[in-house]
């Protein structure tokens, strides 16, 4: 037999051998799940707990922390279409990303809109603490600026109507509706200009459809602020003594 017809053979037999001794390959066919209860059952381990003691300490200390004071208990339920949390969360998000946007761009941000579910606690009369911020925002969303045209504006008012929530907006828009028509509706103080464009300040992830506000997608431009929806609200609170807000009737039904 020829040599090289020897090594071909040769090689295409082991290769045969290889294949049939390959384990067959395995699937998963069922899993299970069982739920095991940290409590007093579990001792805590000396050495760890005493490792992260200084940590802890230092966090609650800085948690812990006044930086500034609400005369009156603030929440996301004290009005139907409005809320005096909700109020304060616009505005002073406003106050906060309105001079990073214009700074960038040379325009003002028209109007802020946030949604209801956002707001994830409520802050009780008296001193506001760090620990208050991170539980009205314990995500990492990021401030957002989109310029809507005048039909994707309506688009909004649809959804507010249709919503029926007191979702954060701010007190540049009065929004009026009568049997679901519009009988008010002004942005800074001048009526709605459906030809027009606008800028609207927002979350990252309600731009991207979150609470099904699709209005948010697709804009005329999007601007990145770079900076924390709760990064604005420890911001603003460190800067004012004293937090005031109200029930303003922004936004209403004319019934």
């Amino acid at each position: 037999m020829n040599p090289l017809n020897f090594k071909f053979l040769a090689t295409c037999a082991l290769f045969l051998m290889m294949i049939s001794c390959t384990s067959p390959k395995k699937q998963l066919v069922e899993t299970q799940t069982r739920l095991i209860p940290v409590n007093e059952k579990y001792q805590t381990d000396s050495l760890i707990d005493n490792y992260i003691l200084p940590y802890r300490t230092s966090v609650d200390k800085e948690m812990s922390t006044i930086i500034s004071y609400t005369p009156e208990n603030l929440n996301s339920r004290d009005g139907k279409l409005e809320s005096s949390l909700g109020n304060l969360l616009a505005d002073l998000c406003y106050e906060q990303a309105n001079p990073v946007f214009n700074k960038r761009t040379q325009e003002d941000i028209d109007f802020v809109l946030f949604n209801h579910g956002g707001i994830r606690a409520s802050i009780g009369k008296g001193g506001i603490t760090n620990r208050h911020a991170f539980q009205l925002m314990p995500f990492e969303n990021m401030l957002v600026v989109v310029e809507l045209t005048g039909e994707k504006v309506v688009e909004m008012v649809d959804y507010l109507n249709k919503s029926n929530r007191a979702h954060p907006l701010s007190k540049q828009v009065k929004l009026h509706l009568e049997n679901d028509s519009i009988a008010t509706f002004t942005i800074n103080n001048k009526p709605f200009d459906r030809s027009k464009n606008y800028f609207v300040l927002t979350s990252d992830y309600l731009q991207k459809g979150g609470d099904k506000m699709n209005f948010f997608a697709n804009p005329v431009s999007l601007h990145e602020l770079d900076y924390k929806f709760r990064a604005a609200i420890i911001d603003y609170f460190v800067k004012t003594d004293t937090v005031k807000t109200r029930l303003d009737q922004r936004f209403k039904r004319i019934n």
